[in-house]
């Protein structure tokens, strides 16, 4: 786990929990930006990703998960500052769930693309996968260019040896579990601001499903944006900048609402 000072007076901190199979230096260009904008960051590798995920299979424990999003926000907490939490992807799922079991201290959750419902299956074994063995390998296969359009990552994507998509079956049916219960929680979440990216083309996952959620939370302060054309990883594409914006739009608002001067 790591932190990244401000350039500047801060004004609030950033927690990024990042998705599945990937690892935090896929978010430097990101964490750049927050600095820069008077944001403290704080980030890692969720457990068996990064360095610990070369050459492995995932099969880390869901709750090992929980634990590390949890102490993540501890972390953020410690400066006693305003913390926002971002969280992509599988990692946007992850603090969904973990919402849906507690309340987080925050000022407010930037979600994109989260995976509730996943149109691109592990190809060899979606119709198969309740029949397969818990330790069964089973690689996902979603490569660079289903996640983004800025071709300008592809070179660093093919050299990248900590990006890993294998995961055990018992992995993949914990993954529909948790998918499946955040989708069919009967409670709402504790009142706290929300925005929530899709992006309008994404390869990954149904995106109707993330809108269907937010608007069940019954939340007074919400914004949700699709972004038409962008695929999943919404702060890698080549329009990042206007995403970036409308996130930081979206703190600084929330940071006036509780009385900060921005």
């Amino acid at each position: 786990m790591w932190k990244w000072e401000a350039e500047g007076q801060p004004k609030a901190v950033v927690a990024i929990v990042h998705s599945a199979y990937e690892h935090h230096n896929r978010y430097a260009w990101l964490i750049q930006k927050l600095r820069s904008d008077s944001f403290h960051v704080v980030t890692g590798d969720l457990p068996g990703h990064g360095e610990d995920a070369a050459g492995k299979i995932h099969d880390e424990s869901f709750e090992a998960y929980k634990k590390y999003i949890k102490k993540l926000v501890s972390v953020g907490l410690s400066d006693n500052l305003p913390l926002f939490v971002i969280g992509h992807g599988f990692g946007a799922t992850l603090v969904m769930h973990l919402l849906q079991a507690e309340k987080i201290e925050c000022a407010g959750f930037i979600f994109s693309s989260p995976w509730l419902a996943l149109q691109h299956q592990p190809p060899k074994y979606s119709s198969v996968l309740t029949k397969l063995t818990s330790s069964m390998k089973v690689d996902h296969e979603i490569h660079i260019e289903l996640l983004t359009r800025n071709d300008e990552l592809y070179a660093e994507a093919q050299q990248d040896g900590n990006y890993n998509t294998v995961t055990t079956a018992n992995w993949s049916k914990e993954l529909q579990a948790v998918m499946k219960a955040v989708n069919n929680h009967e409670g709402k979440i504790h009142d706290v601001p929300i925005l929530l990216h899709q992006a309008g083309d994404d390869k990954i996952t149904e995106g109707t499903h993330a809108r269907k959620w937010l608007i069940q939370q019954g939340l007074t302060e919400f914004q949700y944006k699709e972004w038409k054309r962008l695929y999943h990883d919404v702060f890698q594409e080549p329009e990042r900048e206007e995403v970036y914006l409308y996130t930081e739009s979206f703190m600084n608002n929330v940071l006036r609402s509780l009385g900060y001067v921005v």
